[in-house]
């Protein structure tokens, strides 16, 4: 929305975001294991207990099993089985259309962004938040040391005070919807 309608969108927060120069490189360890979660043999409790622990966080340790229950069953729900939300891109036309990072509109999206990472994501590479802070004229970028890909979960004090912040100092005068 804020690409195609940035009147409409007083503030962006980007958190560890897909899609952030995905054909510079091959894919991480972490975003292979969330492709092949719906294919081979399917999803498992399994599959998702390796996944989050060792791509997800940082500690996997820290991460309860009832945590992991819950997100196994919401992603055996029929209609997620049905339309798994991420798939691995098909040819190179495909896979150019999923890296954000070549759209030219970035250059000129002037919506105050956040764009929040953790220093050890192993899902999509860390580097991204210097990519969107180079291409975005209004962008800040905050790294999480000892931080996985899942930034709100592992630091959620942070998270919540860093992006309240933000969204109070650039709601300040925008009309709302």
């Amino acid at each position: 929305m804020a690409l195609e309608n940035p009147s409409k969108v007083s503030a962006l927060i980007l958190m560890g975001p897909g899609g952030v120069d995905t054909t510079r490189s091959f894919p991480t360890k972490g975003l292979n294991r969330l492709f092949n979660y719906y294919t081979g043999s399917g999803p498992s409790i399994e599959k998702l207990t390796t996944f989050i622990r060792e791509n997800l966080v940082y500690k996997g340790e820290e991460v309860p099993a009832a945590l992991i229950e819950e997100r196994y069953k919401s992603s055996i729900d029929p209609e997620v089985i049905l339309k798994p939300p991420l798939r691995r891109p098909k040819g190179i036309p495909n896979f150019k259309n999923f890296d954000f990072t070549r759209d030219p509109r970035l250059l000129r999206c002037d919506v105050p962004t956040l764009v929040l990472w953790g220093t050890e994501d192993k899902v999509n590479r860390p580097s991204g938040g210097l990519s969107l802070q180079r291409r975005m004229p209004n962008c800040d970028l905050y790294y999480f040391n000892h931080t996985g890909h899942w930034v709100q979960w592992e630091r959620s004090k942070e998270f919540n005070q860093i992006t309240n912040i933000f969204f109070t100092i650039h709601s300040l005068g925008k009309v709302g919807w």
